[in-house]
């Protein structure tokens, strides 16, 4: 079984690629981007596992992503 990195590990990740967190400077909209696309990811990899059964709480899935 493949072990995927989840959006929020990613966008740690993403974050720390910038740089010193008390000296770090990023544009409000590459934050945006860079949440919009974990949440995405976030999304993606809650999907596959419904898809493949695998997921605890289906009805959450439904009502959060349908």
């Amino acid at each position: 079984m493949e072990i995927k990195q989840t959006g929020v590990e990613w966008l740690g990740k993403e974050l720390e690629s910038y740089g010193d967190p008390g000296y770090c400077k990023i544009e409000w909209e590459t934050l945006d981007l860079l949440i919009q696309q974990a949440k995405e990811m976030e999304k993606e990899q809650m999907e596959s596992a419904y898809l493949a059964g695998e997921s605890k709480d289906k009805q959450y899935y439904k009502e959060t992503f349908k």
